[in-house]
């Protein structure tokens, strides 16, 4: 895992150096832009693995700089904010971001969660997600009106494609791959997100609300990403007209 790329967007030099500090010495190689107005073009100059965004940033905040880069990858985000009100990450979660650290951090969970969202994407990137270890699932998933390849990393829907972040297709990779099965919110926690840090099961219920947007005829009414009350989710194989 060493040597990946790790862009800090932050505009708090004290801050981005004891982030840098800690990355350096876990073997990655972090490099900074001071504000939101640079992050993109610095993502692209850099192409790092990862990004650790600020939210609270000067001329361009990070829910815009996170919205932009969503655009054009689905490498794991992870916000820093010192706004740590549930309204605040589910927002954050909402738009696009893998993960969300409250200012006072600890540097040692920062680097912990970012090296679990960089396992989660190489195994991603890998093409394969499969629903247990002994598995070895087929690369393409065809179900009515829906298409998931591994190989390439696409979906379509309706025969058109779909933008998918890191997490949401890792979510619906994991769904599709136990058909008609209902999986509790805490097996897909653990299974998507899965690292100990007291994290928030609600996380799950914002990325399924998202991705039913983008793979649901009416997302107010899903017939093939359903809510098992009190439960989790399933996913329908053979969905109804």
């Amino acid at each position: 895992m060493a040597g990946e790329k790790i862009l800090i967007v932050e505009d708090e030099p004290e801050i981005a150096d004891l982030i840098k500090l800690y990355l350096k010495k876990e073997g990655f190689v972090p490099c900074w832009s001071a504000s939101g107005a640079t992050a993109v073009e610095t993502y692209r100059r850099e192409k790092p693995e990862l990004v650790i965004l600020d939210v609270l940033l000067p001329e361009l905040d990070g829910l815009e700089v996170c919205r932009q880069l969503r655009k054009e990858t689905n490498c794991p985000i992870i916000f820093l904010s010192c706004k740590g009100l549930e309204m605040d990450k589910v927002l954050g979660l909402a738009i696009g971001a893998d993960d969300y650290v409250t200012k006072p951090f600890s540097p040692s969970e920062l680097l912990a969660r970012v090296k679990a969202q960089l396992r989660r994407s190489r195994v991603l990137h890998q093409g394969s997600i499969p629903a247990k270890p002994e598995d070895s699932p087929c690369q393409v998933l065809k179900f009515p009106a829906l298409e998931i390849d591994f190989r390439s990393h696409e979906v379509k829907f309706h025969n058109k494609p779909v933008s998918l972040s890191a997490k949401e297709f890792q979510l619906l990779a994991l769904l599709a791959r136990n058909p008609n099965q209902v999986l509790t919110t805490e097996q897909i926690f653990d299974r998507i997100w899965g690292y100990d840090h007291n994290g928030d099961t609600r996380t799950v219920m914002v990325h399924i609300r998202n991705l039913r947007k983008k793979v649901e005829e009416d997302p107010s009414c899903p017939k093939r990403i359903v809510t098992v009350r009190g439960v989790g989710y399933k996913f329908i194989e053979q969905v109804t007209p």
